[in-house]
């Protein structure tokens, strides 16, 4: 576009010399003819005739020169109008380049300040998915960055103007303070986690317990029921928790006659109250039997058939276990498989060994000693 605008430049300085010449020539010729009307006829009508078609030739000349001048002078105008265009265009992207160089420089520049801050602080990186969130300290909308400057600037004042008051020296304690808090720490997690095993320890012995009352419960309570009906017939004793209420929160005792159920043990009579007791004492030593036991006087405040009734007992539930039981009453004797009798002879304290023999009589040492004597005497 420039070359051609060149070209009609140059056309056009040729065709304005050409004009120029021409003018001239007209400028000679209307002398000349200005010249022969004033000299009247001097000269002879073909001369005259020859210098007016000189003329009107030399103003078509004109008038055919002055289109093209026109015409030239319209294309440069066209030509220069284009050319400032293009000017103005490439300008503005001169312009545009430019500024897109300044922008990608200022975020070059800016990028290599987020990395540097990446690098200088790493909170940033855990910290980003919160930027621009609403109700957030990081929420740009709500807080002015120009603010939050400004407000770091007079802070960072403040600070610098209380760092002349403070002991710089403290930043060494701090530093054992922290130590010693990071060693408390890892002390503290060693404790949690210990605690967390002994929750866990405990927690399984919580179980193990639950689950071992229970089955002490069930096993109690059965032969607490079995044991205090053979000692009073006709009648029915359980361990039950109050209502609303589990095993582990407690247990009542609750006896029956027949079918009514006493509302409390003090409906009952004092001998029956002291079978309950002695039936629910018994019933917990036989959860886990011991091999031998010693009763004594527990039938002292019984009639004559509790006493029998806790020596049938005594045989049908304790069939593994030893019993010693010290008694006044004949009742507890029958169902004794050996008697050890106590009398004064003499002023003297004797004992005396009898065993039953097939459930039907006591036989003692002395007797037997008395019939070997009569033995020997026959013969």
């Amino acid at each position: 576009m420039l070359g051609q605008l060149r070209q009609e430049e140059q056309a056009f300085a040729s065709k304005s010399g050409h004009l120029e010449k021409l003018d001239k020539e007209l400028t000679a010729v209307k002398k000349s003819a200005a010249k022969c009307s004033n000299s009247g006829n001097e000269h002879a009508p073909p001369e005259r005739e020859e210098q007016n078609n000189i003329l009107q030739g030399a103003k078509e000349t004109q008038k055919k020169a002055q289109e093209k001048v026109k015409d030239l002078e319209d294309k440069l105008k066209n030509a220069t109008a284009l050319r400032e265009k293009e000017l103005k265009e490439a300008d503005k992207k001169v312009s545009d380049c430019k500024k897109a160089m300044e922008d990608a420089a200022a975020k070059s520049k800016d990028h290599l300040e987020v990395e540097s801050l990446l690098e200088k602080y790493d909170w940033i990186a855990d910290e980003k998915k919160y930027f621009g969130q609403p109700n957030t300290v990081y929420d740009f909308n709500e807080q002015d960055p120009k603010e939050a400057e400004k407000r770091i600037q007079k802070l960072t004042e403040t600070k610098n103007k209380l760092s002349k008051n403070v002991n710089v020296r403290a930043m060494n304690l701090l530093g054992s303070a922290e130590e010693q808090y990071a060693e408390l720490m890892k002390k503290r997690k060693v404790v949690l986690n210990d605690k967390a095993k002994i929750a866990s320890v405990i927690e399984e012995l919580d179980k193990k317990k639950e689950a071992a009352l229970l089955k002490a419960w069930e096993q109690v309570n059965k032969d607490f029921g079995s044991i205090f009906s053979t000692l009073l017939p006709g009648t029915q004793a359980k361990l039950s928790p109050p209502d609303g209420q589990t095993v582990l929160d407690g247990l009542e005792v609750k006896v029956g006659f027949g079918s009514v159920w006493k509302e409390s043990l003090g409906e009952l009579s004092g001998g029956q109250r002291s079978l309950v007791a002695l039936s629910l004492i018994l019933a917990m030593l036989l959860f886990k039997p011991a091999p031998i036991y010693i009763l004594d006087e527990v039938d002292a405040a019984l009639d004559l058939s509790h006493t029998q009734n806790i020596g049938q007992m005594i045989k049908s539930h304790f069939k593994h276990s030893q019993f010693i039981v010290v008694s006044l009453k004949d009742g507890m004797f029958n169902n004794a498989n050996v008697l050890f009798r106590t009398k004064f002879v003499d002023g003297v304290s004797t004992v005396t060994r009898h065993v039953q023999l097939h459930n039907k009589a006591l036989t003692s040492t002395e007797d037997k000693e008395n019939e070997g004597r009569k033995k020997q005497k026959k013969r």
